[in-house]
């Protein structure tokens, strides 16, 4: 893997000037960020405003409207420090541009940021992951908050990749859910993809999805279905099932794709069976990765997992400050 060394202004601006982001495209006019990791951001699906506004949230919760008292009494003021992000543990990385990005609001000097992987990369513990050259004071304040997010979202990563290992071959795919933290989904949902899983719906507006309580105000699974087709017929329309012969009644009513709650594999296979090729199918519940692969090996089309964002454990990772080279 190469490494790159990209020089930021705390400022979001690239040696020097306002954080206008003029030679990165409109896109990034609203974005404060450096317009290198910004275009960064933005070509792994994320929203740079988005990345910032976190950034910023993380570490004014952490400051809480003071200053990091520790290190303003016991780092001088001129310092300077390499900061080296070190997996402690096996796993797969995401979030370090997240991570950058926590730097960037922080930082009141140029920083130098040396890359030596890439999110998605596997990585073996003790491996380097991103090395930081910046004040000491600032590299000490953004710590514990980049970490925070790094750590989060290394962990789905992980974990995803657990899953889409034992899917390998199959033709099946893991896939999250809406069961996301409040205010992290997008990124959620980033470390999932970096981990080898694919994004159910990122919102309740790009697509439906009726449930048993939809189908119990609408008065039948069919009715329901239908009801949302007509009032937003453009939107990807997914029904959630609890027995064949609702899967039955909603294949053969056009539905797009199909969830098939709590059915065995046995039951999986049925379903496969009846839908035939005309509707996209979904395993959901009793899922674990030991019985993964049986699910996946019926012909179902996703594996819907929604421990992957809510229960992900974090992937350890440090920070190891050394003398600036």
């Amino acid at each position: 893997m190469s490494t790159e060394d990209l020089p930021l202004a705390s400022n979001g601006c690239c040696g020097g000037g306002c954080a206008c982001g003029a030679d990165a495209g409109e896109e990034y006019l609203e974005c404060g960020l450096d317009p290198a990791l910004a275009r960064l951001l933005a070509d792994a699906g994320l929203d740079p405003v988005e990345v910032e506004d976190i950034a910023n949230v993380a570490i004014q919760e952490d400051l809480a409207g003071g200053v990091d008292v520790t290190t303003v009494a016991t780092i001088p003021e001129t310092a300077v420090a390499t900061g080296d992000f070190v997996a402690r543990e096996a796993g797969v990385v995401a979030g370090l541009r997240v991570a950058e990005a926590v730097l960037s609001v922080v930082c009141t000097d140029d920083f130098e940021v040396e890359r030596h992987v890439e999110d998605g990369d596997r990585v073996e513990a003790g491996r380097k992951l991103l090395s930081v050259t910046t004040r000491t004071r600032d590299l000490l304040t953004a710590e514990r908050s980049a970490l925070n997010l790094l750590c989060h979202l290394s962990g789905i990563a992980t974990a995803t990749r657990a899953w889409a290992d034992a899917l390998e071959g199959t033709g099946a795919k893991v896939r999250d859910t809406r069961k996301t933290t409040p205010g992290l989904r997008s990124l959620e949902k980033y470390a999932v993809r970096c981990g080898g899983g694919v994004n159910h719906r990122m919102a309740l507006s790009d697509a439906a999805l009726v449930k048993d309580n939809h189908v119990v105000a609408a008065g039948g699974v069919a009715q329901a279905f239908q009801a949302v087709r007509e009032a937003f017929p453009e939107v990807p329309i997914e029904v959630e099932v609890d027995t064949l012969h609702q899967l039955r009644e909603v294949v053969d009513a056009g539905a797009d794709l199909i969830l098939l709650d709590n059915f065995t594999p046995g039951e999986c296979e049925e379903a496969v069976a009846i839908a035939g090729g005309r509707a996209l199918l979904e395993a959901s519940g009793r899922l674990t990765l030991d019985n993964a692969r049986a699910y996946a090996e019926t012909g179902v089309d996703f594996l819907a997992v929604g421990s992957l964002t809510h229960s992900s454990p974090i992937m350890d990772i440090g920070l190891d400050l050394r003398e600036a080279e």
